[in-house]
């Protein structure tokens, strides 16, 4: 029987992976995601792409999540801004002076996917007012945990009823047409403590994530079917 797991709240993309997002009213969902959401990084003369992290694919660049980005219509790149908020004229040039790395350039997706794991994430906003009571003295806000949907629930919800959905599909409004198929959890890491504009440093979150639900916090998707998601959007599982 299908259930309504709640009302979309936020929508969130992020133009240029690992710096901070935009905040949407209604965006296209394809196959690949929310439309252009980490279509372009921060690629080294490696071809490794910024992160929070060292792997095969990703190279840590600390100073990211100070910078933000905005897709809005543009067609021909995103807008970059500084630590201040103050909009970029030339954001390979910038990079280069603000990283201190001649060899890195702001980059489309070509061959290698810009995504950690799954292309879309969705939070609950009962998981998050969790982690509040969990990590009292830290600056919770849903900017840490970068998520493409903030699920508003309904009373009552549980924390991490994300998990519930593994292996299950959901399915927006009937104007939307968009379903997703729920995968598994973000392994999280540092990134949910980093500084960003108006959040200090906060090791404590992830210490609390780490020792309630050994890391885990949120629920990875992938596109079933293309659509369109707004704010007030409704999202029933069967």
């Amino acid at each position: 029987m299908a259930e309504i797991i709640g009302v979309v709240e936020q929508l969130w993309r992020y133009p240029v992976k690992s710096t901070g997002g935009e905040r949407l009213d209604s965006v296209e969902v394809d196959d690949r995601g929310l439309a252009g959401d980490r279509l372009y990084a921060v690629r080294d003369g490696q071809g490794k792409l910024g992160s929070g992290k060292n792997t095969r694919r990703f190279r840590r660049m600390d100073g990211l999540l100070r910078l933000s980005s905005r897709l809005g219509h543009r067609l021909d790149g995103p807008e970059l801004f500084d630590p201040l908020g103050q909009p970029v004229a030339d954001p390979t040039a910038f990079l280069r002076a603000y990283l201190q790395r001649e060899d890195v350039e702001l980059a489309r997706e070509d061959a290698v996917s810009h995504f950690d794991q799954l292309p879309i994430s969705v939070l609950t906003t009962a998981t998050l007012d969790w982690v509040a009571r969990a990590a009292p003295t830290a600056a919770v806000d849903v900017r840490r945990f970068r998520p493409n949907i903030l699920l508003r629930t309904p009373p009552g919800t549980p924390p991490f009823s994300e998990d519930s959905w593994f292996g299950r599909e959901a399915r927006g409004s009937a104007r939307s047409g968009a379903r997703l198929a729920f995968v598994r959890a973000s392994e999280r890491c540092a990134m949910t403590t980093v500084a960003q504009p108006g959040l200090p440093h906060a090791p404590e979150i992830l210490r609390a994530i780490a020792q309630a639900h050994d890391t885990r916090l949120d629920a990875l998707a992938e596109v079933v079917a293309p659509g369109r998601l707004g704010v007030g959007d409704t999202l029933t599982i069967g």
